[in-house]
């Protein structure tokens, strides 16, 4: 008989609200992909380096044009000089990459603290490493960081400290005066910082996104993740990047090299050639996503739904308090999948102890426009 190593684990919530959509023919504004395809030249790039014999295995630590072309990102996004050789190392996803510094990083009986509401990839990531989370909620509204139960959870225990900004799924930043302040907190001890950014490139309203590759004290302790399938609508390829100072990424790389090794050859081919040729993808990025959430709050600013527009990723989040309060969230999900055909997220399944009143979901707009209008329409008419 197996005796399960993640005994509390299941189908995520993001397979089952697809699965339901598919099922029942719903719009699917629930899991966080596009309903349309990346960049043209991207995809093109992708069958000329497969003609071209660029299908076998790359360099463990990722494909060197491509790391190249991260560092040189990095340098003109943040200011910061990495070494492609020593500091950059793409994985086979975001996920990929939190899932390996944490098993480098963390050994029975450590502590890890993520915010809540959290990615639901982190805690059995720690889990299986014999680490244990603690959750810190954020303050809501506005999904800030409470300060004080974050320097009450620190512990002599405490390994990792996981950030998320822009955050999944509140869209909300984090700001530099925050950076100073975990800086000062976990200052002579023992403790590191692993950035998921994988959003770093949807941030709203003329506001720059704050990346922890900013912040000398804190990059000198850290792993910062991106995702190229986010940056350029390709989730499914699955491919994406770390950047850690050198002994951190040493470290890294060891488990990486266990856990698939390398990334897909020609898809590194084919993102070296885009990010050299159209540069100016990622400084388009924001004005984009931003019509798209322009456009969804619009419709939705005549629905039963109360919501701020989200200042950053691809998600929105709105009340539903004044359409059915009587259900939780996850039931509400379910009913308006159902009922009026319109997938979504509950917002509780991102917590370890959700707040009981919490009455939110969470709508994916990365959907084309006539998309965005048909749910909105839908939503409209509760």
């Amino acid at each position: 008989m197996i005796i399960s190593k993640l005994p509390n684990v299941g189908t995520t919530i993001f397979t089952r609200m697809s699965q339901l959509a598919m099922e029942t023919g719903a719009l699917n504004l629930s899991q966080g992909f596009p309903d349309f395809d990346g960049p043209l030249a991207l995809r093109d790039a992708v069958g000329r380096h497969i003609a071209a014999g660029h299908n076998q295995y790359t360099a463990m630590t990722g494909l060197p044009a491509l790391r190249e072309q991260v560092a040189a990102k990095i340098g003109r996004c943040y200011g910061r000089t990495v070494s492609a050789e020593t500091e950059v190392t793409i994985t086979p996803g975001a996920t990929q990459a939190i899932f390996c510094a944490i098993q480098a990083l963390i050994r029975p009986g450590d502590e890890v603290i993520v915010f809540d509401p959290s990615y639901d990839s982190y805690e059995p990531s720690v889990e299986l490493a014999g680490g244990r989370c603690i959750h810190v909620p954020l303050a809501l509204p506005g999904f800030s960081i409470d300060w004080q139960r974050f320097s009450d959870a620190l512990s002599d225990k405490t390994r990792l400290v996981i950030l998320n900004s822009p955050h999944n799924p509140s869209g909300a930043l984090i700001s530099r005066a925050e950076l100073d302040q975990l800086a000062m907190l976990i200052r002579g001890r023992d403790i590191y910082v692993l950035s998921d950014e994988v959003y770093e490139h949807l941030v709203f309203d003329g506001v720059s996104h704050t990346s922890v590759l900013a912040h000398e004290e804190l990059y000198s302790r850290a792993f910062v993740v991106s995702s190229f399938g986010k940056t350029y609508h390709v989730t499914g390829w699955k491919t994406g990047y770390v950047v850690a100072p050198p002994a951190l990424s040493a470290e890294l790389r060891k488990v990486h090299q266990y856990v698939s090794f390398c990334g897909v050859t020609p898809l590194q081919w084919a993102l070296a050639d885009f990010m050299s040729e159209q540069p100016q993808h990622t400084e388009e990025l924001p004005g984009f996503y931003q019509a798209k959430r322009d456009l969804f709050c619009g419709l939705l600013k005549d629905s039963r739904f109360s919501f701020s527009p989200t200042p950053g990723t691809y998600f929105q989040l709105a009340d539903y308090s004044a359409i059915r309060d009587d259900l939780d969230d996850v039931a509400m999900s379910e009913w308006l999948t159902r009922e009026h055909g319109v997938a979504t997220i509950p917002v509780s399944v991102f917590y370890q102890q959700a707040p009981k009143d919490l009455r939110l979901v969470r709508f994916c707009f990365a959907k084309r426009e006539d998309t965005l209008r048909q749910a909105a329409e839908k939503l409209c008419a509760i």
